[in-house]
């Protein structure tokens, strides 16, 4: 369970839908997305609470919290 200060991410596949090759990290309550080859990251989502888990699927993100699951579309670029 995260606390707002330790990170939870996981990593995009190349040729696995969007976000290939990028790691998808949330710390501090917000999601990001960076990209190790740029050195960039940027913010997906905010004021995401008790985050315990991140994994991807093809464009989807699914983060579980303490109090429920919930879906990022990574081509809509929005919770779902």
């Amino acid at each position: 369970m995260t606390d707002g200060s330790k990170k939870i991410s996981c990593m995009g596949v190349v040729g696995d839908g969007c976000g290939g090759g990028r790691e998808f990290i949330i710390e501090g309550g917000e999601l990001f997305a960076y990209d190790a080859l740029s050195k960039k990251s940027i913010i997906l989502l905010k004021d995401i609470k008790n985050a315990q888990n991140i994994s991807k699927k093809s464009c989807i993100l699914t983060i579980e919290c303490s109090d429920g699951v919930f879906e990022f579309d990574l081509s809509l670029m929005k919770k779902i």
